[in-house]
């Protein structure tokens, strides 16, 4: 009733022409992890230097020298590319204190799922920072 099938199907891994995905090498769930921490710790640590830049600060120099750390740490000793502030731009300190106390809580909820100690504890320690910052406005939207 039915005619058989008489070419392989395209799913199948034997029958996959050269170059396709199937040849690439896939990245461990840690390494996928480890790159998804870093992105969010380099950009807290490009907020972290616009807000240097606006209004300097002890807390946020030792912020962005153990931001830096961290993020070398996980892209194997890179560093991070590090850029000026634009200074043609009106500074709007509780937007930028708001933008970094939200990539510090993306930063801790991957780091947590890496079971990485070290960079849940300075994203912790980062958005409790950014949320005093902003005030009450801040811990209601917690």
């Amino acid at each position: 009733m039915y005619e058989p099938i008489r070419t392989p199907s395209v799913h199948s891994t034997r029958s996959a022409p050269a170059g396709t995905a199937s040849d690439f090498p896939h990245r461990s769930r840690e390494e996928e992890l480890d790159i998804q921490l870093a992105g969010h710790l380099a950009a807290l640590l490009t907020a972290t230097d616009e807000l240097r830049a606006l209004a300097p600060s002890a807390d946020l120099d030792n912020a962005a020298e153990r931001l830096t750390g961290q993020v070398s740490r996980l892209r194997h000793g890179r560093t991070p590319v590090r850029a000026p502030a634009p200074a043609t731009v009106a500074p709007d300190l509780a937007a930028l204190h708001q933008r970094a106390l939200a990539l510090a809580g993306r930063a801790l909820v991957v780091a947590a799922s890496r079971a990485d100690t070290a960079a849940a504890i300075l994203a912790a320690e980062r958005m409790d920072a950014h949320a005093e910052a902003t005030g009450p406005r801040a811990l209601a939207s917690r």
